[in-house]
């Protein structure tokens, strides 16, 4: 697979089909792939819940457009933003496990995800209200 800016462009237009103005690409090659490698393509408007992961660091690496990653304490105060952008000095951050977070997209873009271990969705623990 070659990851180019015609497949990225192409993501995004998916993404603006979708109702919740993201989609996800599924790197892995086989089922017995227990990682998590991901494309997500995001547009301004989606909703990405602040949550954690706490088997796994994320590691996000921007590709395409700029997103700005958001870290809170565990009372939900913002503790650090960092601003991905694919032309600019931060191109990627690895999210601690544990650590509460979410994006804000201003701009159309896609970011790469990789966590350890099989995919397991979101425990309401997980998820800050």
């Amino acid at each position: 697979m070659v990851i180019d800016k015609k497949m990225l462009e192409g993501l995004l237009a998916t993404a603006k089909e979708s109702p919740r103005l993201r989609v996800a690409c599924d790197l892995r090659t086989t089922p017995e792939d227990q990682s998590q490698r991901m494309m997500n393509a995001l547009l301004p408007g989606t909703q990405v819940p602040t949550h954690r992961h706490t088997a796994s660091t994320e590691v996000v690496t921007i590709l395409y457009g700029r997103v700005t990653e958001i870290f809170f304490d565990e009372e939900g105060n913002e503790t650090e933003r960092y601003l991905l952008d694919a032309q600019g000095d931060i191109r990627g951050i690895s999210i601690p496990r544990g650590q509460w977070h979410t994006v804000e997209v201003t701009e159309p873009c896609v970011i790469l995800e990789a966590k350890d271990g099989a995919y397991a969705p979101a425990k309401p623990e997980d998820i800050m209200e």
